[in-house]
């Protein structure tokens, strides 16, 4: 039941309304709680009043909630997203994505983000020019924290709900231009990529190139394999690791778990890499004997893939090896070494073996990417053969139109 009462006011009517309605209890003492709100009409004080005992029964701390700015609980919820079973990689990343809404909701209270608001910041950035890709992050991050926010009773409304990410209008060219062919080498590509590295690589390229090429594995599981990962009686490479440097510092780079649980796998390869890889293993012995006999900081954890003091090479130093050779080839389309897995997986669709299998070998668990490239494979390998049964048959299809005499 609501109570009113009229009190003076400096306004043009005189006066103001106190609207009085009935909250609920103290959760603690369990005494009753009264919510008095005023207005300049009867209405405006109820709704003022109602809105409160409506926070107040769906259990919002409205006292908290008023002192808790979008950037206090963005810290918290990153703090316990933080210890969740989350990769060091992926907390990185969520916290940088983070530094960009704060520019934009830094000192607003978190029960007072609207969603107009909200979708205002995304259509911004989106003219800011961020990618869509980066938007989708944004987004992630902000619905996790308005989440994290409800769960605590700061806020009621989650204003990312029915948002939407704004999307640049294709252009002809764009349709024209099929991008999935951008994300692998072609055959005759990786043919001059693979020859150059034969020709102009340095100590331990070969290995590094062909063993991605031919293998499906990420840049940091090719970082973080070690010789026991390799069994070469049964020619067989076991993925259970990555290698995380952020600072691509060889003294701090982790070995840290895999993207994912189906990226711990067990998969063989062909018999020329893994003799290849036997005679990789002797020259880096034979390596590494020598620096241990002029200096004792050697360390001793047998990474595949090591510098001479047996420290893990990064991702970076991978990059950089490949930019090397990639300066003097034909090869327009901008490689990085993930390029190699995705080339691999075009390899295998031209093998003809089956997506499920793809995926188990390479250790996707989302498989955009790898679906994407296996039908686009798969598109070009039936146009191919149309081609070759016109090649073949060609003579019948021709005597169709042979003009009558």
């Amino acid at each position: 039941m609501a109570s009113y009462k009229k009190i003076p006011a400096n306004n043009k009517q005189g006066y103001k309304w106190i609207c009085t309605l009935e909250g609920p209890p103290d959760p603690v003492t369990g005494k009753r709680k009264q919510v008095p709100r005023r207005g300049e009409t009867k209405k405006e004080a109820y709704d003022r009043a109602k809105a409160v005992v409506d926070a107040l029964n769906s259990g919002l701390d409205l006292k908290k909630a008023k002192k808790t700015t979008f950037k206090d609980a963005a810290y918290e919820w990153l703090d316990t997203y933080s210890r969740s079973a989350v990769k060091k990689s992926t907390i990185r990343q969520r916290s940088k994505t983070l530094l960009v809404l704060l520019k934009h909701l830094s000192q607003i209270n978190i029960d007072r983000v609207t969603h107009h608001q909200y979708q205002k910041i995304l259509n911004t950035l989106f003219d800011e020019g961020y990618s869509q890709s980066y938007l989708r992050s944004i987004h992630i991050v902000a619905n996790m924290i308005f989440k994290w926010a409800i769960l605590n009773n700061l806020t009621k409304i989650n204003p990312c709900i029915g948002a939407t990410i704004p999307k640049r209008r294709l252009t002809v060219e764009d349709i024209e231009r099929d991008e999935i062919e951008e994300k692998y080498l072609e055959r005759e590509e990786l043919h001059e990529f693979l020859s150059a590295v034969l020709q102009r690589g340095l100590y331990g390229d070969k290995e590094i190139f062909y063993l991605l090429a031919f293998s499906g594995l990420r840049p940091g599981e090719l970082c973080a394999l070690k010789w026991a990962d390799i069994n070469f009686k049964t020619r067989d490479v076991r993925v259970s690791k990555t290698l995380y440097s952020p600072e691509n510092n060889m003294y701090t780079a982790e070995v840290t778990p895999p993207k994912t649980d189906g990226s711990v796998r067990t998969f063989d390869v062909d018999e020329q890499i893994i003799t290849m890889l036997k005679d990789f293993k002797e020259k880096q012995d034979a390596r590494q004997s020598l620096y241990k006999k002029h200096s004792d900081d050697f360390y001793d954890e047998n990474f595949i893939f090591a510098r001479v003091n047996g420290r893990p090479i990064g991702q970076k130093f991978l990059r950089d090896r490949m930019n090397r050779i990639l300066k003097r080839l034909t090869i327009k389309k901008n490689a990085t070494p993930h390029i190699l897995r995705h080339t691999h997986i075009s390899m295998l669709t031209e093998a003809g073996v089956d997506l499920p299998t793809i995926m188990a070998r390479v250790g996707h668990d989302d498989e955009k990417t790898t679906l994407r490239i296996y039908t686009h494979v798969t598109k070009k390998m039936k146009k191919n053969a149309s081609e070759k049964v016109k090649v073949h048959f060609g003579s019948i299809l021709d005597s169709m139109f042979v003009p009558k005499m």
